[in-house]
């Protein structure tokens, strides 16, 4: 029989996003976070920038806004993006009193740096590791809280919805989640009034990614199997600056270092070429530099490009850079004295689970805040340090519209359908999910990378279509297991991904394809229905 687990709030995720979320609700409210590793493996804790605020006299909320808007391509909805900024400074006090030790110095009291695509200093961050501090003081918080229980090692396998009651056909609303207990290889349901979705996005969608392995687009590919709209899914930021070595994957090397001085040059010449793609230079958006890069390594058939900050104080480099300086070290790369060798890698998921202001879904009952979600923050493509922002203010955002109405949420109707294991088996073919794992990566990094054409998608599509039939099959022979359920949930973002990007028939943002190069006089978000 399924355990299951009574909460008032199910929060899937334990992140930025999810813990924000969890410490603004009431504290008389039962709180589950579920986690699909360690409380700590989400993609908060390897964030190292930094979160953008108007915190400096001389900036404001309007550059901030206008900055946003201009990275996102115009396609970004400015009453959201207003919101985001507006909230931004109490959102680094509040982190600020659970003690998180942003860096000192300046007028405002901290010590900002600049990011590509800002016009102002307005980075707070604690060194070059803000992501793991931000982590450490929420969790630290949490612990505090006794109406919150963690539960790690718990992935998320679909929403419980009317059709999981025992008439089944209920109203179409969210009442909690399936998950499977890694450990017990069982799985469970967690139910509640409300269930909050901060998941994170699907980066690892891609061959080459900046993120841990668990970015893969679990709560969108969820929310869309339960009913709801996603939006703008063709919009994949690839990080311009992520380590180029043969024994270590996915290390980023921030954006701050080139906002501190740092320039992109050749492997060998050590010629600077950002400025001959934008008047920016290595302080241009996020989606401008990533294809410059990958521009010049197609060119000259190179594997990797030169960030080069030696020629600051090594004193400075060191101060400003300590995790990725000493990282490099032990890999024989020292940063004051040798430029580092990267290249771009898929780093952040712009589009997601559609969302209000209040962080609501179209399904009742559920809401999403972060990466998992497309609130119209980030348009054609995010703007750096706005992404853990982001779930701040809609962890909160969410956690208030739940406290505000919650009396009125409908509680689960008893009972709610245990998990049917009666017709399916322990797999003998674990071969088949680990095949094409790696096949939804090769052909999403080769077909629908940061350059794409019409025959390129149309060869994904066709791919995945396959690849889906082969994952539904096994999924409806073989019992659960955690590879299958990533395995499930990128099949069906990689098949939002392509779809979004073949129905864009311009080049905006992070989509830009050979056959439409012009941006249409018109944004336009691409929404999918289920």
């Amino acid at each position: 029989m399924t355990q299951s687990h009574s909460f008032d709030v199910v929060i899937v995720g334990s992140g930025a996003a999810g813990l924000s979320t969890a410490l603004s609700l009431a504290p008389h409210l039962k709180v589950a976070v579920l986690a699909k590793g360690e409380i700590s493996e989400g993609s908060t804790a390897w964030a190292q920038g930094g979160i953008a605020a108007v915190l400096e006299p001389g900036d404001t909320f309007e550059s901030h806004v206008e900055d946003t808007v201009r990275a996102g391509a115009g396609l970004n909805d400015r009453r959201t993006v207003e919101f985001v900024v507006g909230n931004a400074p109490a959102a680094i006090d509040r982190l600020a009193a659970l003690g998180v030790p942003f860096d000192r110095g300046g007028e405002a009291g901290w010590h900002l740096t600049r990011e590509g695509g800002h016009s102002h200093r307005r980075i707070v961050h604690v060194a070059d590791a803000t992501g793991a501090a931000v982590q450490q003081a929420l969790e630290k918080a949490v612990a505090a809280r006794p109406n919150i229980v963690l539960f790690p090692g718990r992935a998320a396998i679909d929403l419980a919805t009317g059709r999981h009651t025992i008439a089944g056909g209920g109203e179409p609303r969210v009442w909690g989640v399936y998950a499977l207990d890694r450990a017990a290889g069982r799985v469970e349901l967690f139910t509640g009034r409300a269930t909050v979705l901060a998941t994170g996005g699907a980066s690892r969608a891609w061959l080459y990614s900046t993120n841990p392995r668990g970015s893969t687009g679990d709560g969108i590919a969820m929310a869309w199997r339960a009913g709801c709209r996603v939006s703008n899914m063709e919009f994949a930021q690839f990080h311009p600056t992520c380590l180029y070595h043969h024994d270590v994957r996915n290390f980023l090397i921030t954006e701050a270092m080139r906002g501190e001085g740092g320039q992109l040059k050749l492997p060998g010449s050590g010629r600077r070429f950002m400025p001959a793609f934008d008047a920016r230079a290595e302080l241009a958006p996020r989606d401008v530099v990533a294809r410059a890069i990958d521009h010049e390594l197609k060119r000259l058939g190179l594997d990797y490009v030169h960030l080069d900050i030696s020629h600051r104080d090594p004193v400075f480099v060191r101060a400003h850079f300590p995790t990725i300086a000493a990282r490099l070290a032990d890999l024989g790369i020292d940063i004051t004295r040798q430029p580092i060798p990267v290249v771009p890698a898929a780093h952040y998921t712009c589009g997601g689970v559609v969302v209000d202001l209040d962080g609501r879904s179209d399904l009742p009952g559920l809401y999403a805040a972060g990466e998992v979600s497309m609130s119209g923050l980030h348009g054609a493509n995010r703007l750096a340090s706005n992404s853990v922002l982001e779930c701040l203010v809609f962890g909160v955002a969410s956690a208030e519209h739940i406290n505000l109405l919650f009396g009125d949420l409908t509680p689960p109707p008893p009972p709610m359908r245990a998990w049917d294991e009666s017709r399916v088996t322990d797999s003998d073919e674990e071969v088949v999910v680990h095949h094409n794992w790696r096949e939804i990566r090769r052909f999403m990094w080769d077909y629908v990378g940061i350059v794409r054409t019409t025959k390129r998608l149309e060869r994904a599509l066709n791919r995945v279509a396959l690849l889906r039939q082969e994952t539904e099959d096994y999924y409806g022979h073989f019992r659960v297991t955690a590879d299958l359920i990533e395995l499930r949930s990128l099949v069906t973002v990689a098949e939002l991904i392509v779809r979004s990007a073949l129905a864009r028939k311009e080049s905006r943002g992070l989509h830009y394809t050979l056959d439409y190069p012009e941006v249409l006089p018109e944004a336009r978000d691409t929404v999918l229905v289920p």
